[in-house]
């Protein structure tokens, strides 16, 4: 073969190579936009919900009243129900959603763990402990409407600090943090029983009903700080795509490539932990969204964090909004909690996962 026939083939591989990285790219951002548009789709029709029916027409009719109220005509009472009930509680399902998959998503890749999540951490339960105190004995950090999501906050935070102090200090393993996060979690365990038992049944189902996660008491006043949490700590997770997608090949090839490995790991864990800390001190301890929305993720797209994060998101928000959906209408007009319908979504998920034993897209 002469050196012209080389450079030609040379040339013809380069160019397959490049276009099926556009299509292996292209199938990520389909599939990205595809859940955005379910998502945009699953707004409408469970705004449309309830005892009052509405058309999705008029579900967006009235958001757009919202904004240009001189080219829209609505009437008052469809404001008051679309806008001021339940449009927050679908935003708030689509926001808290986001949050726990994205935090999901980099807790299982920074700590090279599927099971990693907001549970196994004791994030959840530290925040449980803190509204069981707040609901049984109405002591807290704060007063007022912002008793129980203020203890639930700040609680929340400890087991974050505490596995933050390992890693920092100690220069824990990933898999030390994981052991921790779990010791955290059945030491708060203990303790919520402990409140529990000197609560009155009141006050005891309180807990027991704030731990299973609802979005039954969604309202803008509280959409409006997890928002700006979510949206402050997203973009910083996003931008450490690279390093983590450098960081699962390991620490030692990570570090020769030039990442500070324990910076950036401490750095997403307090974002992720932040977070999660700001969804469930408003909805509760929800669970399995955290552990399921990557997996589903990761087995479709791959593990380019560059586009797992924002579908890990964006699944997330669908499972949410669909478990809300659903706990509304299986009983009504009895609304059931949402967390009890994302563990009856999320089991047979997992076992699904297991069985298949498709360890390769991890």
């Amino acid at each position: 073969m002469s050196a012209a026939e080389k450079v030609v083939e040379s040339t013809e591989t380069g160019s397959k190579v490049e276009e099926e990285y556009k299509r292996f790219i292209g199938r990520k951002i389909v599939f990205i936009i595809s859940l955005s548009f379910i998502l945009v789709l699953l707004l409408g029709i469970g705004v449309t919900l309830g005892p009052i029916k509405y058309s999705v027409l008029d579900v967006y009719t009235t958001i757009l009243h919202r904004f240009f109220p001189n080219h829209f005509d609505v009437p008052e009472l469809a404001t008051t129900i679309i806008w001021n009930i339940r449009l927050p509680r679908i935003l708030f399902g689509i926001v808290a959603g986001a949050g726990l998959g994205i935090a999901g998503c980099v807790l299982q890749g920074i700590l090279r763990n599927p099971l990693a999540s907001p549970y196994t951490l004791g994030i959840a339960h530290g925040a449980g402990f803190g509204a069981a105190i707040a609901i049984v004995f109405g002591v807290g950090f704060v007063g007022g409407q912002y008793l129980i999501i203020g203890n639930a906050f700040v609680f929340s935070l400890i087991p974050t600090f505490f596995i933050y102090g390992l890693a920092r200090y100690k220069k824990a393993t990933p898999e030390t943090m994981i052991l921790a996060g779990i010791a955290m979690m059945y030491l708060f365990s203990a303790a919520i029983t402990l409140v529990q038992f000197f609560g009155e049944p009141e006050a005891v189902t309180a807990v027991v009903f704030w731990m299973v996660g609802d979005l039954g008491k969604a309202a803008w006043s509280k959409l409006f700080p997890m928002s700006i949490v979510f949206a402050c700590c997203i973009p910083l997770v996003i931008l450490k795509a690279w390093d983590l997608n450098v960081m699962s090949a390991g620490d030692e090839s990570a570090k020769s490539l030039g990442v500070n490995v324990e910076r950036i790991r401490i750095f997403v864990l307090m974002l992720a932990s932040l977070l999660i800390s700001a969804i469930v001190c408003f909805t509760g301890a929800i669970g399995f969204i955290g552990l399921i929305a990557p997996h589903i993720a990761r087995m479709v797209i791959g593990g380019d964090n560059r586009f797992l994060i924002p579908a890990s998101g964006l699944v997330g928000a669908v499972l949410l909004v669909v478990a809300d959906i659903a706990a509304m209408q299986i009983m009504a007009p009895v609304i059931l909690p949402v967390g009890v319908l994302t563990a009856f979504m999320g089991v047979p998920m997992f076992i699904y996962l297991i069985i298949r034993k498709r360890k390769e897209y991890w």
